[in-house]
C-alpha cells in the first residue's frame, strides 16, 4: 500500500503561483511514477504531468507546460508541483497519484493505482 496526501492549495489571483506538495508513504518502491491530475467542476479528472522517482524529465499535459514545473525530493519522499501564471481555467481539485509503471508519459488515469485526497485551488479572476 502507498499512502498520499496533498498540501498547499488555496486561493490566489489570477497570474499568482502556488506550489501543491505531495508526501508519499508507505510501499513507495513499488510506484516508480507519480503524477498529478486535476478535476474542475463539472468537468473530468485531467492529466497534468509525471515523473519517476529514479530519474527522467517530467512529462506534461499541454494545457500547462511552460507554467507548471514537476519535481521531486526522493529522501523525503515527496512530489511538487510549481505552478505559475495560474488563471481561473486552472481552478480545480488537485490530486497526487502513484504507479506501479515506470512510464511517466502514461496520461491515463487507471494506470495509477493510488491516490490522494486531493487539495483545492481556487484562481480568482
Amino acid at each position: 500500500q502507498v499512502q498520499l496526501v496533498e498540501s498547499g492549495g488555496g486561493l490566489v489571483q489570477t497570474g499568482g503561483s502556488l506550489r501543491l506538495s505531495c508526501a508519499a508513504s508507505g510501499r513507495t518502491a513499488s510506484t516508480p511514477t507519480m503524477g498529478w491530475f486535476r478535476q474542475a467542476p463539472g468537468k473530468e479528472r485531467e492529466f497534468v504531468g509525471a515523473i519517476r522517482w529514479n530519474g527522467g524529465s517530467p512529462y506534461y499535459a499541454d494545457s500547462v507546460k511552460g507554467r507548471f514545473t514537476i519535481s521531486r525530493d526522493n529522501a523525503k519522499n515527496t512530489l511538487y508541483l510549481q505552478m505559475n501564471s495560474l488563471n481561473p481555467e486552472d481552478t480545480a481539485v488537485y490530486y497526487c497519484a502513484a504507479s506501479p509503471l515506470p512510464i511517466a508519459t502514461l496520461t491515463s488515469q487507471g494506470v495509477y493505482r493510488y491516490w490522494g485526497p486531493g487539495t483545492q485551488v481556487t484562481v480568482s479572476s
